[in-house]
């Protein structure tokens, strides 16, 4: 399967805080990967990163086959993003705000791409409405019409269904692996709501204090972190373990980062 993201001993320092350090990954196209990890982890660092917002202290991000740095615009022409804290322009209707952002990335015929996401999404109804007068909820809907407007091969998606409703957030899900299905795009993943992401993930990467301290399936890091006898996966256990860990302390240090199953070559 062909690599989307590759990562090699990547870090990032604010000044004397290492916010991520030395981490290699991959997410394979056709993938749903979750990006886990309790606050100040270094998971929207990671992200920002990838998205070519900040630059990164050390190390290497390929996407798609291209260097990130040497060919930035062509990779950012191929992915997308959504995420619950970015807000979008309030006084713009749906539809405004949706062509603008069509616009920038010249979505070929996209007055019917805005039409088709609106229906998919379910949110036909709210087009002429001006962004800053809907819920939460139904903003989540529009950044996610958002997202996919340009037909992404590679989608981040920073807790996409933090503002939903259970009803419209299990809808979310289901369109997400849909998406995937049909599409065979790479999707990187973060939420803190654990069962959201053994349901939809395909595998996971757990990060604490920067580091990555187990990857693979949901069971695979169960067993990882809190121990090889567990027979389901429990990643809401093993958040809490590790975020419980790192407040003790007689384990000031963070837990002990455990060598992921496939190494980066």
């Amino acid at each position: 399967m062909t690599v989307a993201i590759r990562v090699k001993h990547l870090s990032k320092r604010f000044g004397a805080q290492e916010a991520v350090c030395d981490i290699s990954f991959e997410v394979r196209q056709g993938e749903i990967v979750g990006l886990l990890g309790p606050n100040g982890a270094g998971k929207t660092t990671t992200i920002q990163m990838l998205l070519g917002l900040i630059e990164p202290t050390a190390g290497d991000i390929e996407i798609l086959g291209w260097d990130l740095v040497r060919h930035r615009t062509t990779v950012l022409q191929q992915v997308n993003f959504s995420s619950a804290y970015v807000s979008l322009p309030p006084r713009l209707t749906v539809w405004e705000n949706l062509d603008v952002f069509a616009r920038l990335y010249e979505v070929p015929d996209h007055q019917a791409r805005i039409r088709e996401l609106l229906e998919y999404f379910e949110i036909t109804q709210l087009r002429d409405r001006q962004v800053g007068t809907l819920s939460s909820g139904q903003v989540a809907r529009v950044n996610l019409c958002k997202a996919m407007l340009n037909r992404p091969r590679v989608l981040f998606l920073d807790e996409p269904t933090a503002s939903l409703d259970p009803d419209a957030a299990l809808r979310a899900r289901e369109r997400f692996k849909e998406i995937r299905a049909r599409e065979g795009l790479a999707i990187l993943y973060t939420s803190h709501n654990m069962a959201e992401i053994e349901e939809v993930c395909d595998r996971v990467i757990f990060i604490h204090r920067g580091r990555i301290l187990a990857e693979g399936s949901p069971l695979d890091v169960t067993r990882q972190i809190l121990g090889a006898a567990v027979e389901e996966p429990d990643l809401e256990e093993v958040f809490i373990h590790v975020a419980r860990a790192s407040e003790s302390p007689a384990t000031a240090a963070g837990p002990r980062p455990i060598q992921p199953p496939r190494a980066v070559p």
